[in-house]
This record gives structure tokens, sequence and C-alpha cells, in this order.
């Protein structure tokens, strides 16, 4: 399925169910699931240890907190976006401080035009995100195949006395043979020395 095909997790932060339920009538139906709206920081961290959420909306003032702490910690998830909705003689003073987390934040009251262009917005960040994140396991998939490949050569080097170059060679050539990913034959190796190495 194409990332952009996709839809995002929201979770809406509220204590003001008007503004839930206009909020939520504002997200397009075709790139967001239904949001999940709690009304209270400690809720919302529990929510999103067991669930994976794409983008958070939080509207402040909170009931156990005014959300500023709630944003900042759920913005430290590399893979969450975070929107702070905040009193238009607040937004000076909040904006420059949640900037600097990577926080977007608005003044309220808002117009739907400009809660519209955020939450696009907010879409594209995290399908952006997203490609980074893919990335980043492709690299990580990549580095513990060359880890594990590096472990059967010296173990080769050590257990049958090969150089690196012939090391090297001889886990290429048995991966061609066999049909198998040079990871697989690197296993074997390591399972067939294991005990000895």
């Amino acid at each position: 399925m194409a990332i952009e095909r996709e839809r995002l997790k929201v979770m809406l932060v509220s204590v003001s169910q008007r503004a839930n339920q206009l909020i939520t009538d504002l997200l397009p139906t075709d790139q967001f699931s239904p949001a999940i709206t709690v009304s209270g920081s400690d809720e919302a961290k529990r929510v999103v240890i067991d669930y994976p959420i794409d983008i958070v909306i939080i509207n402040t003032p909170l009931a156990d907190d005014f959300g500023m702490q709630l944003a900042i910690d759920l913005s430290q998830k590399e893979t969450t976006v975070v929107l702070l909705l905040v009193k238009a003689e607040q937004y000076e003073q909040i904006s420059s401080k949640a900037e600097s987390y990577g926080i977007l934040a608005i003044a309220k009251p808002l117009d739907r035009k400009t809660f519209l262009q955020t939450i696009k917005l907010l879409f594209a960040t995290r399908i952006k995100l997203k490609k980074l994140e893919q990335r980043a396991e492709i690299l990580q998939t990549k580095m513990e195949e060359i880890r594990l490949i590096n472990r059967a050569k010296l173990i080769l080097i050590d257990q049958l006395k090969m150089s690196e170059a012939e090391a090297h060679r001889y886990i290429e050539k048995s991966a061609m043979d066999r049909c198998l990913k040079r990871s697989e034959i690197a296993e074997n190796i390591i399972k067939t020395y294991e005990n000895k190495y």
C-alpha cells in the first residue's frame, strides 16, 4: 500500500466536546482514521503507549494540565506530529517555545480554511516522516546484515584460517550457489561454529 493512501491516526486531546466535534468533522475521512478523543494529559500518554498515533491535536487548556508539557513529551516521539491550539492572547509566547520542540501552534478561534490548511500541512509532514522511517528501517536492516556477515567472516578467518578476501568470497559464492541471501549463509556459519568461537 502506498503511503499516500494510508489513513493517518489522529488523537484529539480536549476538554471541550463542542471543539472535539468541530475538529473531528473537519478531518478528511479519506486521509484520517476516526480520531481518538481524550480529555487530559494522563489519558493521552496512556493511549500513545498502546496505540501508534501519527498526529496529536491538543486543544489547550486541558483539565489536568495546560497541554504544553504533553505536547513536548509527545513531540519527543519521532513519529508523532503535534499541533497545539492556544488562545490568541497566548499565541506569541507559546508558539516560540513550541517551535523549538518541532510543535506547530495556531491561535484560536480557528477559521475553517486555516484549520484545513494546517491539517494538510500536518498530513504532508507526517507522510514525509513515514518515508524517512522506512529509509531508516532499510538502513538498519542493511547494517545488521553487514554486522552478521562480518561476524561470519571473522569466524571463517579464525576457524578455517581464511584470509578476509577468501572469507568474503566464500560467503558470496555460497549465497549464489545455494540461492540464499548472504545473511542466511552468515547465520549458518555462525550457528555451525558458535560453540567453538
